[in-house]
């Protein structure tokens, strides 16, 4: 074996699962057992990824609720890759649900996050069924699962009392959330100069936009790009942040490809120092600190749903 080859290598299959949308983070929360839901493709919505898996925690007291969304550049993944840590949660009595929502191209900006959103508001028009609190409902997920969770939460409450769907009457709000590898903005030229021009050059953003990178500069582009930051919608009523990061700390090489960047620490770091400054809980882990992420996500919705370590 060519040893001299070994970083090149190691580079390029990073690069690769970054551009997957999927972390090292979350290949490792997906190991653990997986159980058998109690609501298994339950249909949340007219599309056929309109789906969702839900685990009841038994209970003689409405639960909390973590809902998984997954990654995959809103362009792939699915929800049975949730992270088997988190079944951990139902012996402390929170249930679990795992959601679908539509890829790009099919749809773009906004309907990724408001099929998500809906998922949460289905949840609550079901609270009674499913023993599930409607005011404890936290969210996670790793990269497009993650700038999602964060996009909601943030987000002023989208529930629509007048609609004659039940659904969409109900709130859309979070109690907090712990993601991995988050995006807490997709604006390209935000990301350009946080982090560099290769992050920004991610192929699931023209997907997500229905934008080419020429088209970027137009006044609609920059409008749709802010509507689409999580960071947009930061307030200091919005609930508190868990964030992992793995990819490597520092400016990105000069040589790097679309794509590399796209899961840096300097999102966390930015949206923390936005949050600090509004008085809101932001927790931000690095690999390099070797933290047991799971059990740190667990005590997190732990101490915020339940209100106990």
């Amino acid at each position: 074996m060519n040893t001299h080859r070994l970083p090149s290598v190691l580079t390029a299959l990073l690069v690769s699962l970054l551009i997957l949308g999927t972390s090292h983070a979350q290949k490792a929360a997906r190991q653990g057992p997986k159980l058998k839901p109690d609501l298994a493709n339950e249909h949340y919505g007219p599309h056929e990824r309109h789906v969702l898996d839900f685990w009841k925690a038994k209970s003689d007291k409405p639960t909390p609720l973590v809902v998984f969304i997954h990654g995959g550049g809103f362009r792939a993944g699915s929800k049975e890759g949730i992270s088997g840590s988190l079944f951990a949660l139902l012996d402390k009595g929170i249930s679990v649900m795992s959601i679908n929502y539509r890829f790009s191209p099919e749809v773009t900006f906004p309907a990724h996050y408001m099929d998500s959103a809906r998922a949460i508001q289905y949840a609550r028009l079901h609270a009674k069924e499913w023993n599930i609190d409607p005011k404890r409902i936290g969210s996670t997920g790793g990269s497009a699962g993650a700038g999602t969770s964060l996009w909601i939460g943030f987000h002023d409450d989208m529930a629509d009392p007048k609609s004659e769907d039940p659904v969409l009457r109900e709130s859309t709000r979070l109690s907090c959330m712990a993601v991995f590898g988050a995006q807490c903005t997709y604006d390209p030229i935000t990301i350009t100069e946080w982090i560099g021009e290769a992050a920004a050059r991610h192929p699931a953003l023209e997907g997500f936009y229905g934008l080419k990178w020429d088209q970027y500069q137009t006044p609609a582009a920059r409008e749709m790009f802010k509507k689409a930051a999580a960071i947009t919608y930061l307030t200091k009523d919005d609930p508190p942040v868990y964030a992992f990061y793995s990819e490597p700390r520092g400016p990105l090489p000069p040589d790097a490809k679309p794509g590399t960047g796209i899961h840096h620490i300097n999102f966390g770091i930015k949206l923390k120092e936005q949050m600090d400054a509004l008085g809101i809980e932001c927790t931000i882990r690095h690999a390099d600190e070797k933290p047991n992420t799971g059990q740190e996500t667990n005590d997190f919705f732990i101490k915020h749903l339940l209100g106990t370590k």
